[in-house]
């Protein structure tokens, strides 16, 4: 019996280093930038794919635990971001996780990132913004709704949005997953990061993609690397005060909002807001792409 227990001893402690760390990782998934999603056939909730690539987008997740409990994490909350964000097959996932799920909530994509102490982020299936002309199926937040989107000037991708989010709460982001081109317009704006392309981007339509398989092996892999590095990482902060220029689709959207004192018309179809962080332009957001602009 002593040596079965010296032995059992032994195995965990070269399985797990003394004075290892042990993380909590918080996760925000969308669809668009899985691997192998091209249309809103794959990714809308009355496409014909939908349900095969709910399945993909939970076996992306699932690569990407597997990947960070290989470097310490303990405990991870993900947060489904996708459409109405009940898209995970949460029986799929691994024990000792918490789901962040349904709509609408006030941080949206990082709902749950003010809940306690994390180490790290990680995007998985992120898209381009709207005003990048390469990414698949890029837009900023509805594409139905919003033609473009400035964070001080710059082209706010989602992640970009929702990095600053995260460095509100002083988390910084450690990896991305997406296509190419999402992947580097993230990485670029927010700053070191492990970045995962899944498939290459043609055009909006269009890629070359890795298999499922192929895919999950370099979020695995990726993620891994970045729990493993995890202090090299920073949060990403926008400065104060923070001004957001939103562009509709259809000018409806623009004249409404403009009747209230806190927003600025500039446009037949664009506004402007000022907040003093990032959470202030996210609750707005919120509000602004929420609210019948009928």
């Amino acid at each position: 019996m002593i040596q079965k227990l010296a032995a059992a001893a032994l195995f965990f402690s070269l399985a797990w280093p003394a004075g290892a760390e042990e993380y909590r990782i918080f996760i925000s998934v969308d669809m668009e930038g899985l691997a192998g999603a091209m249309s809103g056939q794959q990714v809308s909730h009355d496409g014909i794919d939908y349900p095969r690539f709910r399945e993909f987008m939970t076996e992306e997740v699932n690569a990407v635990i597997d990947g960070a409990r290989a470097a310490g994490t303990t405990q991870f909350v993900i947060a489904d971001s996708h459409g109405n964000k009940q898209n995970l097959l949460i029986d799929h996932l691994p024990d000792g996780v918490e789901v962040v799920s349904g709509d609408p909530r006030p941080l949206s994509m990082m709902q749950g990132i003010d809940d306690g102490k994390y180490d790290g982020v990680i995007f998985v299936g992120y898209h381009a913004s709207a005003s990048n002309i390469q990414g698949v199926m890029a837009h900023t937040m509805s594409g139905g709704t919003v033609f473009e989107m400035l964070i001080n000037g710059q082209a706010a991708t989602e992640g970009l949005i929702n990095a600053a989010i995260a460095g509100e709460y002083g988390v910084p982001v450690i990896m991305v997953s997406g296509d190419d081109a999402a992947v580097e317009e993230v990485a670029n704006a927010v700053g070191d990061m492990e970045r995962a392309a899944v498939k290459r981007a043609i055009n909006a339509r269009s890629g070359i993609t890795m298999t499922p398989a192929a895919a999950q092996a370099l979020l695995r892999e990726k993620a891994e690397a970045a729990v493993a590095r995890i202090g090299d990482f920073k949060p990403f902060k926008i400065g104060s005060p923070v001004t957001l220029d939103l562009t509709f689709r259809r000018p409806e959207r623009a004249e409404i909002l403009s009747w209230l004192p806190i927003v600025e018309r500039t446009g037949v179809q664009s506004i402007r807001y000022q907040a003093d962080s990032i959470l202030g332009i996210q609750y707005f957001l919120k509000f602004a792409l929420t609210y019948p602009g009928n």
